[in-house]
């Protein structure tokens, strides 16, 4: 099958709004757990997901941060203008440069109230450790989907990170229609989440515990972690007829070149990807390594959304350890300590999988490129695996319940 010529239609199902989780279990490990292995579907939950990985296993997780990405600003004339930072504008090369800007910082942002917002400074006050910060917005550009807007503040030695944190909201999913509360900015943020930059939750990882980690420990299953900044194009609709014709977003990836060898070290006792962002990470640095492999003069390979299709890069035939150990070997020869760049890559029916055997992922959204990722690991048994969750009473999306999904033989090659 050659993904460009899929039909998103074919990839569509009855969601009642009323299976939307609006709101967190009270305990986060309480969450249903659907397991499926060898066509038969399994039902547990969530603490007791160690019995059902192999021992010797690793189970990589994505640990971005959730920023408050969301900020709302009153026009002097009292217009509301809501801006959701997506992400900088400036050429960096790491994303923590972006967050540490002091005094001032230019994002591209989507724009609420757009109309209502052709020119002028907006302005917000707000209080960081009992002082009195001014913020200002100032449109730059006008993009097809999107707004550049400079960011500026007082006190000026307060890095974007502090004032977003303060300034912004939790930009909770389109699809949560309630307002925020309390513990929203607790709850929609996994508990190692380390690296800011992300304007959606790595939702997989929301599940996990300490007491879930030292089960993992106890069955002597590893883990490790990996960066992929997850973009507000995860909840991009995908409105092309054909994938040919719909854009694949990008997204910011950082690997260090210690967890690429805790990857190569640990792929021939099996991988487990915790989250489609994981899961993108993991298979984007097999195609990257390759990239180098073809190219070793790149200054930074980037991931095009149909580059895992393309016949040369197929042709190099390189193994997932091959391929690591290449990406690997390009960072040192670079001087570089992790690998920075990012991936549009599009996995949908038709993608040969090189580095997972499994996946832990919650429920997605009909005709979303998340599905597709999903009918790429599992096959046709997507169908039956979401069935089977709307019979029995499963919660669906950021919020909702999981599964632990164990790639198809013709995926898992």
């Amino acid at each position: 099958m050659q993904p460009q010529s899929i039909a998103i239609a074919d990839y569509t199902y009855v969601l009642p709004d009323a299976r939307i989780a609006l709101h967190p279990l009270p305990e986060r490990d309480a969450s249903k757990l659907l397991v499926y292995k060898d066509g038969v579907i399994q039902e547990g939950i969530y603490r007791d997901i160690a019995g059902y990985l192999p021992a010797g296993s690793l189970l990589v997780f994505n640990d971005t941060r959730v920023i408050n990405a969301r900020l709302r600003f009153k026009k002097p004339t009292g217009g509301n203008i809501e801006l959701f930072c997506l992400e900088p504008s400036d050429a960096i090369s790491e994303y923590s440069t972006a967050m540490n800007r002091q005094g001032n910082a230019t994002w591209k942002c989507m724009v609420g109230g757009a109309g209502k917002w052709k020119s002028g400074t907006l302005t917000k006050n707000i209080l960081i450790q009992d002082t009195p910060v001014q913020l200002e917005a100032v449109l730059l550009e006008k993009l097809p989907d999107a707004r550049i807007a400079r960011f500026s503040w007082t006190p000026d030695h307060l890095s974007f990170a502090e004032v977003i944190a303060a300034a912004g909201e939790v930009p909770l999913p389109p699809y949560i229609r309630r307002g925020q509360q309390a513990d929203d900015a607790e709850r929609y943020q996994t508990i190692y989440a380390r690296l800011d930059g992300s304007v959606a939750a790595p939702t997989a990882g929301l599940h996990f515990t300490n007491t879930v980690f030292e089960q993992l420990a106890a069955k002597h299953i590893g883990t490790a972690f990996v960066t992929l900044h997850v973009g507000a194009g995860t909840f991009k609709p995908v409105k092309a007829s054909v994938m040919q014709d719909h854009e694949m977003h990008a997204e910011w990836i950082s690997v260090t070149v210690a967890t690429l060898q805790v990857l190569i070290d640990q792929w021939p006792t099996g991988i487990v990807a915790v989250g489609t962002t994981s899961l993108r990470t993991l298979e984007s640095l097999y195609w990257l390594g390759v990239k180098v492999s073809v190219d070793p003069g790149l200054a930074r390979p980037e991931l095009g959304q149909w580059d895992a299709y393309d016949a040369a890069l197929n042709n190099a035939g390189l193994s997932a350890i091959q391929a690591l150990t290449t990406l690997q070997q390009w960072l040192q020869q670079n001087r570089l300590q992790q690998i920075f760049t990012n991936t549009r890559l599009l996995i949908a029916p038709g993608y040969r999988f090189r580095m997972v055997k499994a996946i832990v992922t919650n429920f997605h959204q009909p005709q979303s490129t998340l599905l597709l990722l999903i009918a790429a690991a599992v096959g046709p048994a997507w169908r039956q695996i979401y069935d089977y969750a709307l019979a029995n009473d499963f919660r669906f999306l950021s919020y909702g319940d999981g599964s632990l999904l164990y790639l198809a033989p013709a995926a898992d090659q």
